[in-house]
């Protein structure tokens, strides 16, 4: 069996589950993003929970406001890793490659929020500094946006945009059970 991966865990933050005038895909996601700790926690396995801080006081992301919290299925164990970001990319302050390189884990599994931003922006680094990653869709989600020209895009087609900028290039795209199974 390959070495084991490090689950990835991003921005699953209260301000994340808040109601949203706009629609959202993958209603499951939490669902799917719980059976993957679940999972990597019953075997013992590294996982790193992600959170962002804002640097904008008026953001719900900011520090101390309620929405900065970690959602409280999601909330990490004592001896669970805990990294904050103030930009989309994870990898961006060096403080999780190294964490990662340190430990010689170049596998991983990146889940969470939101799928064109901070879940994409952290793919898309791990792929070009050579990690092997692997992105469970269904444990992703976003919001319906309007595209550059200023058409309406749904939920499900910014998802599948972001999937299918991150596929093949920079991670391995695929369903949670894919996952799950993989890493039986």
């Amino acid at each position: 069996m390959p070495a084991t991966p490090a689950l990835l865990l991003v921005d699953l933050q209260r301000c994340m589950a808040e109601p949203r005038p706009v629609p959202r895909n993958n209603p499951d996601a939490e669902a799917h993003l719980a059976a993957l700790l679940a999972h990597w926690r019953a075997q013992g396995w590294p996982l790193v929970h992600i959170r962002h801080i804002s640097r904008d006081p008026a953001s719900g992301f900011a520090p101390g406001q309620p929405g900065a919290a970690f959602q409280a299925a999601f909330e990490p164990q004592l001896h669970e890793q805990v990294l904050e970001k103030n930009v989309p990319d994870a990898f961006a302050s060096g403080a999780l490659e190294r964490w990662l390189r340190v430990r010689g884990l170049d596998r991983l599994v990146i889940a969470g929020v939101i799928s064109e931003n901070s879940l994409e922006a952290t793919a898309r680094s791990a792929g070009n500094l050579g990690f092997i990653a692997q992105v469970p869709e269904d444990a992703c989600f976003t919001f319906a946006k309007r595209d550059f020209r200023g058409r309406p895009r749904s939920a499900e087609e910014v998802h599948d945009m972001a999937m299918a900028n991150l596929h093949g290039e920079y991670a391995e795209v695929l369903s949670t059970r894919a996952v799950l199974d993989r890493w039986a």
